[in-house]
Protein backbone atom coordinates (compact mmCIF):
# COMPACT_ATOMS: atom_id res chain seq x y z
CA UNK A 1 0.00 0.00 0.00
CA UNK A 2 1.51 3.34 -0.75
CA UNK A 3 0.97 6.02 1.65
CA UNK A 4 0.73 10.18 1.11
CA UNK A 5 1.55 12.81 2.85
CA UNK A 6 -0.37 16.25 2.93
CA UNK A 7 2.84 17.66 1.61
CA UNK A 8 2.26 16.00 -1.59
CA UNK A 9 -0.33 18.51 -2.59
CA UNK A 10 -0.16 21.73 -0.43
CA UNK A 11 -2.12 23.69 -2.67
CA UNK A 12 -5.74 22.58 -0.37
CA UNK A 13 -6.61 22.52 2.90
CA UNK A 14 -5.40 19.08 4.40
CA UNK A 15 -9.40 17.71 4.90
CA UNK A 16 -10.12 18.53 1.32
CA UNK A 17 -6.44 16.45 0.56
CA UNK A 18 -7.92 13.67 2.12
CA UNK A 19 -11.00 13.32 1.44
CA UNK A 20 -10.22 13.31 -2.20
CA UNK A 21 -8.03 10.46 -1.43
CA UNK A 22 -11.04 8.78 0.35
CA UNK A 23 -13.19 9.72 -2.79
CA UNK A 24 -10.87 7.84 -5.11
CA UNK A 25 -11.40 4.27 -2.47
CA UNK A 26 -15.45 4.93 -3.08
CA UNK A 27 -14.57 4.77 -6.80
CA UNK A 28 -13.22 1.32 -6.04
CA UNK A 29 -15.96 0.46 -4.60
CA UNK A 30 -18.08 2.09 -7.52
CA UNK A 31 -16.05 -0.07 -9.92
CA UNK A 32 -16.39 -3.08 -7.87
CA UNK A 33 -20.26 -2.58 -8.01
CA UNK A 34 -20.20 -1.79 -4.26
CA UNK A 35 -22.30 0.69 -2.37
CA UNK A 36 -19.55 3.32 -2.91
CA UNK A 37 -18.08 4.77 0.43
CA UNK A 38 -14.51 5.12 0.49
CA UNK A 39 -12.57 5.50 3.76
CA UNK A 40 -9.01 6.51 4.81
CA UNK A 41 -7.25 6.53 8.18
CA UNK A 42 -4.69 9.77 8.84
CA UNK A 43 -2.17 9.95 11.11
CA UNK A 44 0.57 12.85 11.06
CA UNK A 45 -0.57 13.84 7.44
CA UNK A 46 0.16 10.87 6.16
CA UNK A 47 -2.23 7.84 5.31
CA UNK A 48 -2.13 5.08 7.23
CA UNK A 49 -5.20 2.78 6.46
CA UNK A 50 -7.84 3.00 4.10
CA UNK A 51 -10.73 1.21 2.64
CA UNK A 52 -14.00 0.99 0.89
CA UNK A 53 -17.02 -0.74 1.10
CA UNK A 54 -16.79 -4.93 0.22
CA UNK A 55 -19.84 -5.78 1.30
CA UNK A 56 -20.97 -7.74 -2.20
CA UNK A 57 -17.32 -8.98 -2.35
CA UNK A 58 -16.61 -10.95 1.05
CA UNK A 59 -20.74 -11.49 1.44
CA UNK A 60 -19.97 -9.78 4.90
CA UNK A 61 -22.64 -7.04 6.09
CA UNK A 62 -19.65 -5.58 8.46
CA UNK A 63 -16.83 -5.40 6.03
CA UNK A 64 -17.96 -1.10 5.22
CA UNK A 65 -15.16 1.10 4.07
CA UNK A 66 -14.64 2.38 7.67
CA UNK A 67 -14.01 -1.12 9.25
CA UNK A 68 -11.75 -1.75 6.46
CA UNK A 69 -9.16 1.52 7.28
CA UNK A 70 -9.57 0.96 10.83
CA UNK A 71 -8.25 -2.25 10.49
CA UNK A 72 -5.27 -1.10 8.14
CA UNK A 73 -4.42 1.74 10.40
CA UNK A 74 -4.46 -0.78 13.44
CA UNK A 75 -2.29 -3.00 12.05
CA UNK A 76 0.42 -0.14 10.37
CA UNK A 77 1.17 1.31 13.88
CA UNK A 78 0.55 -1.94 15.54
CA UNK A 79 -2.18 -0.72 18.13
CA UNK A 80 -6.05 -0.85 18.39
CA UNK A 81 -6.11 2.67 19.64
CA UNK A 82 -6.69 5.58 17.33
CA UNK A 83 -6.56 8.60 19.58
CA UNK A 84 -4.64 10.73 17.09
CA UNK A 85 -5.59 9.97 14.20
CA UNK A 86 -8.63 11.00 11.81
CA UNK A 87 -10.70 8.35 9.67
CA UNK A 88 -11.96 10.60 6.63
CA UNK A 89 -15.25 9.42 5.21
CA UNK A 90 -17.28 9.68 1.89
CA UNK A 91 -20.30 9.05 4.07
CA UNK A 92 -21.47 10.22 7.39
CA UNK A 93 -20.88 6.69 9.21
CA UNK A 94 -23.42 4.19 10.37
CA UNK A 95 -24.15 3.07 14.25
CA UNK A 96 -21.63 0.30 13.38
CA UNK A 97 -19.09 2.22 12.57
CA UNK A 98 -19.28 5.34 15.13
CA UNK A 99 -19.31 2.73 17.57
CA UNK A 100 -16.33 0.96 15.90
CA UNK A 101 -14.89 4.68 15.80
CA UNK A 102 -15.76 4.75 19.68
CA UNK A 103 -13.44 2.05 20.94
CA UNK A 104 -11.13 2.22 18.63
CA UNK A 105 -11.31 6.14 19.96
CA UNK A 106 -10.69 7.50 16.91
CA UNK A 107 -9.65 11.29 17.23
CA UNK A 108 -11.13 13.04 14.52
CA UNK A 109 -13.85 11.78 12.13
CA UNK A 110 -14.70 14.13 8.94
CA UNK A 111 -16.75 13.03 6.73
CA UNK A 112 -18.45 13.96 3.19
CA UNK A 113 -22.00 13.67 2.99
CA UNK A 114 -24.59 13.36 5.81
CA UNK A 115 -26.60 9.68 5.70
CA UNK A 116 -29.99 10.98 7.07
CA UNK A 117 -31.27 7.05 6.41
CA UNK A 118 -28.34 5.24 8.10
CA UNK A 119 -25.88 8.00 9.34
CA UNK A 120 -25.40 7.30 13.26
CA UNK A 121 -26.49 11.22 13.77
CA UNK A 122 -30.29 10.05 13.52
CA UNK A 123 -29.87 8.15 16.73
CA UNK A 124 -27.59 9.78 18.85
CA UNK A 125 -24.28 11.98 18.28
CA UNK A 126 -23.36 10.48 21.93
CA UNK A 127 -22.41 6.97 19.85
CA UNK A 128 -19.14 8.47 19.20
CA UNK A 129 -16.01 8.76 21.78
CA UNK A 130 -16.56 11.84 24.01
CA UNK A 131 -13.08 13.19 22.78
CA UNK A 132 -13.99 12.34 19.05
CA UNK A 133 -13.67 15.57 16.90
CA UNK A 134 -16.38 15.16 14.17
CA UNK A 135 -16.20 17.26 10.95
CA UNK A 136 -18.90 17.23 8.19
CA UNK A 137 -19.61 18.06 4.84
CA UNK A 138 -16.73 18.02 3.54
CA UNK A 139 -16.67 17.89 -0.35
CA UNK A 140 -20.26 17.29 0.32
CA UNK A 141 -21.39 17.54 -3.42
CA UNK A 142 -19.01 15.31 -4.91
CA UNK A 143 -19.05 12.61 -1.99
CA UNK A 144 -22.88 12.73 -2.39
CA UNK A 145 -23.34 12.29 -6.15
CA UNK A 146 -21.29 9.50 -6.28
CA UNK A 147 -23.99 7.93 -4.04
CA UNK A 148 -26.71 9.42 -5.28
CA UNK A 149 -25.76 8.43 -8.88
CA UNK A 150 -25.38 4.49 -7.68
CA UNK A 151 -28.58 3.96 -6.74
CA UNK A 152 -30.53 6.07 -9.27
CA UNK A 153 -28.54 3.86 -11.76
CA UNK A 154 -29.69 0.53 -9.65
CA UNK A 155 -33.43 1.70 -9.36
CA UNK A 156 -33.10 2.44 -13.66
CA UNK A 157 -31.66 -1.17 -14.14
CA UNK A 158 -34.66 -2.82 -11.97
Amino acid sequence: MKYYSFTDSPLVSPDEFFMKEALKEAQLALEADEVPVGAVVVSKAKIIGKGHNLTQRLNDVTAHAEMQAFTAAANYIGAKYLTDCTLYVTLEPCVMCAGAAFWAQVGRIVYGASDPVRGFSIHSKNILHPKTELIGNILEAECSSIVKRFFLEKRNKS
